[in-house]
């Protein structure tokens, strides 16, 4: 097997070997992809975190080993900042928030013999609780965001991207659509049973699930509609105060964090550098 990483801020994943080509996802700096045929000037590759296939400009991708790939993928940070150079020895690279830094020992981090500095807010994903407070803080840095269909950046993101890169931030791999993550978790039957946290899904008028937020007080949820934004909810659906009608329909309702639960057994040391991480977004 060969495998690639994104060693560019943000590289566009397509339905097909052209730029005009749809952009299904994108891949986000220190992502590691498996490679699985190269035609021309593009490479098909599957992405290892939720196994959506597309294709990617070749020179896009940096070949790394599979010792390499597994390491990268089993000990990383993540970019806290909305955008935050990586620092080399003879140039920037702009960072966004939820790129990967394989490896990251708080001041430096090694990418297919490539070394960069990064000072700026990370957040290890092996060693944070899954703590409902920090993912609605989280959320609310994308506030504003863009809408863009395929995007996972703060530059331009959609409703399941967004999902999927606050969960990976926290440790957690999402699916890239919406109707596979409404797979996850456990159903809440009501309206009136529901919790900050939730991740709620919406169906469009065919009956099909195609959106999700995540409710982030009472009666409110954050999700990307033009842009990440906050609206009110019920159990009609999403009620759009400044168009004064209802957007999104709700379908299902699903709890994936309970509440205080700790997703990995954490010694004391690494309980004060989760407090420490999760003091920044206070």
């Amino acid at each position: 097997m060969i495998f690639s990483i994104c060693s560019l801020s943000v590289v566009p994943v397509r339905a097909g070997r052209k730029y005009k080509s749809e952009m299904i996802t994108q891949l986000l700096f220190g992502e590691v992809v498996e490679c699985w045929e190269k035609k021309g000037d593009w490479t098909k590759i599957r992405c290892l975190w939720d196994n959506q296939i597309g294709w990617v400009p070749t020179n896009q991708l940096t070949q790394i080993t599979e010792e390499e790939a597994n390491r990268y993928q089993e000990s990383y940070a993540c970019c806290m900042e909305l955008a935050q150079p990586a620092i080399a020895s003879d140039h920037f690279l702009p960072l966004t928030m939820g790129a990967s830094l394989p490896c990251f020992d708080g001041m430096r981090f090694e990418i297919a013999g490539n070394s960069y500095s990064f000072s700026g807010q990370v957040i290890t994903p092996q060693n944070i609780h899954t703590s409902i407070d920090l993912l609605i803080k989280l959320a609310r840095r994308y506030l504003y965001a863009p809408e863009l269909e395929g995007g996972r950046s703060p530059f331009g993101i959609d409703s399941t991207g967004l999902i999927q890169v606050l969960f990976k931030m926290l440790g957690i791999a999402m699916p890239r659509d919406a109707y596979l993550q409404a797979r996850k978790g456990d159903n809440i039957d009501f309206y009136e049973q529901s919790a900050i946290g939730d991740l709620v899904f919406f169906q469009d008028k065919n009956g099909h699930i195609d959106h999700v937020g995540i409710i982030c007080d009472k009666d409110r949820i954050i999700h990307t509609h033009g842009q990440v934004r906050i609206d009110k909810i019920d159990h009609f659906g999403i009620y759009n105060m400044e168009l004064k009608k209802y957007t999104h329909k709700l379908r299902v309702i699903k709890r994936v964090l309970a509440a205080e639960t700790p997703s990995k057994k954490i010694t004391p040391k690494v309980e004060e550098e989760v407090t420490n991480q999760i003091e920044m977004f206070k």
